[in-house]
């Protein structure tokens, strides 16, 4: 599983705080379900449809999740944005600084995880990783347009 994008589009730190929510949260697995709940108020909020608000918590929940398993920080910050009216864009960055990136493996049939960046892949639009220029450590983003 890879990105599948070439480039990133712009990042979520550019952009205006009435379009843009940020959460930090420490890098426990209480913090996922946190994570969902605070993106979805704000999704709430914005009004958009209920199905692309179902998916981008679902992808929101897997980015915290890895983050919170598979990095080294002891935080991470989850943020969203709406780029225009149809397009939305998710980003969680961990503060990893080791470089080790997201875990690549494809689960077998009987594993009971494993599928979250397939997930990601599945029902994003774009997605991808980049060097967080907010942490110093991994920025995973995905887009999705209503």
């Amino acid at each position: 599983m890879s990105p599948h994008t070439t480039s990133s589009p712009q990042p979520l730190d550019t952009w205006s705080p009435d379009r843009t929510h940020w959460i930090e949260l420490p890098a426990h697995r209480s913090s996922v379900s946190v994570a969902r709940r605070a993106i979805s108020a704000r999704l709430a909020a914005w009004r958009l449809p209920g199905e692309l608000c179902a998916d981008a918590v679902l992808l929101v929940s897997e980015l915290a999740a890895n983050a919170v398993r598979h990095t080294l920080g002891t935080r991470f910050l989850c943020g969203v944005g709406l780029v225009t009216d149809g397009l939305l864009r998710l980003e969680v960055h961990d503060h990893d600084r080791t470089g080790r990136g997201l875990p690549r493996r494809e689960p077998g049939p009987d594993d009971e995880g494993g599928r979250g960046l397939f997930l990601v892949e599945q029902l994003a639009e774009s997605w991808g990783v980049d060097r967080s220029r907010l942490t110093g450590g991994n920025a995973v983003w995905a887009t999705m347009t209503a």
